[in-house]
């Protein structure tokens, strides 16, 4: 695989039927690809992870996964009322989810810091009032 791979995905707020959908599909690509099973699965968590949170949080927004030889990387960008504080956000646990979405059990507070487990890099850019763009890479160990 020489060139890179791009998929683009849509994700709609409060669709809570569709949620998950982007992720799965990802997975399913890794694995016709070949990729190493715990590469997909690091991604897959990082991917779902992003993609509930924009259900949850956001007014919607769009997913573009952009998979290469040496690395996978997710860029997530949301229209919505962002993240007040970053810090915060990113403690296991916390969670400005309305009980609502608690009740439908999603909303623990593990979005952020699964991931951040489960990638390599993170990185979260957020204006509040505008929305939020977080980029995410697993990166691909060369064999020898």
């Amino acid at each position: 695989m020489n060139d890179k791979i791009i998929l683009k995905y849509k994700v709609d707020c409060d669709d809570f039927t569709r949620a998950g959908e982007a992720s799965s599909s990802v997975k399913r690509k890794l694995k016709l690809m070949g990729f190493d099973p715990e590469i997909i699965r690091k991604v897959a968590i990082s991917l779902y992870e992003g993609e509930i949170n924009m259900v949850i949080h956001s007014y919607g927004g769009t997913i573009e996964v952009i998979i290469s030889p040496d690395e996978i990387e997710m860029i997530l960008v949301d229209k919505g009322p962002g993240i007040e504080n970053i810090e915060l956000a990113m403690q296991a646990g916390y969670s400005t989810a309305p009980d609502k979405i608690r009740s439908l059990g999603f909303g623990a507070g593990m979005g952020l810091p699964n991931m951040k487990k489960y990638s390599d890099d993170l990185n979260i850019e957020s204006i509040v009032g505008v929305g939020t763009t977080l980029r995410i890479r697993v990166y691909v160990p060369i064999e020898e």
